[in-house]
């Protein structure tokens, strides 16, 4: 199995448990174009980047190469979703106004996508792309995740892309002129149970499963929920956010 096709395994527990991004972030972006015919949301997997800008934009393109995420993806009237690479895509020439990429840049093959980009961007396209680095909730529940992130998974099992996230994308390589853009971050109020969810949607995580055949959350799990308290008492999740944005042209 390629690394990436874990994404495609439990589709929907990425819409249930995986944060959304603020509204700020989407307001932002479509206020940095001056038409708003048309938005690329690249890697889109559920849609939820995609179905955010559609309340900006006349329409929506949302592609990935996991057919089972499409099938999941949020619907809306403007919005269409074609199982397409990064690299190569219908789209036409100099059509799109804001091309988006969420969380997902760094599995692409980066010269050919960004290609792409100025291959389908308008003159006045504007390109962005973002991750959220490692979650917090509260120190003694912090040191539990981190402990699975960094000691159990680890570089054996986080593939090598995961650098570019943990050095907050500023050693990716984007080569457009960048516009300095506000700070934003992500929150989401949870349960013990949902962030077990979370933490199951992790590629890491299940890198881990198919290799040793067992859930690696649980060498951890116990001192996690002592940690937690009561497993219905919801705690609020932060995840800061690490925007790229740029000029095509």
């Amino acid at each position: 199995m390629h690394y990436i096709d874990h994404f495609g395994e439990k589709s929907s527990d990425y819409l249930q448990f995986r944060p959304d991004y603020p509204q700020a972030l989407y307001q932002y972006l479509a206020g940095l174009v001056s038409k708003h015919d048309l938005a690329w949301d690249c890697g889109t997997g559920n849609g939820q980047a995609a179905s955010r800008l559609a309340d900006y934009f006349k329409q929506v393109i949302g592609s990935d190469i996991n057919q089972a995420q499409l099938d999941i993806a949020i619907k809306k009237e403007n919005v269409n979703y074609f199982c397409w690479p990064s690299e190569k895509t219908d789209l036409q020439n100099a059509s799109v106004d804001l091309i988006t990429v969420a969380q997902a840049l760094h599995w692409f093959d980066l010269d050919s996508f960004y290609q792409e980009v100025k291959r389908v961007a308008k003159y006045t396209g504007i390109v962005a792309a973002w991750c959220y680095s490692l979650g917090f909730i509260h120190p003694d529940v912090d040191i539990f995740i981190k402990r699975l992130y960094s000691d159990v998974l680890g570089a054996n099992y986080w593939p090598k892309q995961r650098e570019y996230i943990d050095n907050e994308y500023q050693t990716i390589p984007f080569p457009f002129k960048r516009i300095e853009s506000p700070a934003y971050h992500i929150e989401k109020s949870m349960n013990f149970t949902q962030l077990i969810g979370y933490l199951n949607t992790w590629s890491a995580v299940k890198e881990y499963q198919q290799l040793n055949q067992e859930n690696p959350i649980n060498l951890i799990f116990a001192d996690l929920q002592m940690a937690w308290g009561d497993p219905t008492a919801e705690r609020v999740m932060t995840w800061p956010i690490h925007l790229l944005v740029g000029h095509v042209f």
